[in-house]
C-alpha cells in the first residue's frame, strides 16, 4: 500500500525538476511593449532583473573570526538607562 502512495509522489516531485522555454498560456499573450519600445519584451527579457532590483553586494564578507571596532553608541544596559533618565522629557 505503502509503494502505490509514493510511486505517485515520486513521480510528481521529479516533474517539479522539469524546465523548459516559458510561454504564455494558451488564450493569453506577452505584455504590451512599453513605450518608446518598437517591440514587446520576451519572456527571457522580463526575467532579467534590472540592477536596482538585485543590487550587487558592496562589503567583502568576513571569512575569519575578526575583533570588532568600538561602538559608541554599544552601552551596557545600565549606561543607557542612566541616560535616559537625564535627558529632559517634554510634557506639554
Amino acid at each position: 500500500m505503502r509503494k502505490l502512495i509514493m510511486i505517485p509522489l515520486l513521480i510528481a516531485l521529479g516533474a517539479c525538476g522539469a524546465r523548459g522555454d516559458l510561454n504564455p498560456p494558451q488564450g493569453a499573450s506577452l505584455p504590451v511593449a512599453p513605450r518608446g519600445a518598437e517591440t514587446p519584451p520576451n519572456a527571457e527579457e522580463l526575467l532579467e532583473r534590472d540592477a536596482l532590483a538585485a543590487p550587487e553586494r558592496s562589503v567583502e564578507l568576513r571569512r575569519r573570526s575578526e575583533e570588532r571596532e568600538d561602538d559608541p553608541f554599544d552601552l551596557p544596559l545600565n549606561k543607557a538607562h542612566e541616560i535616559w533618565t537625564i535627558l529632559p522629557s517634554k510634557t506639554a
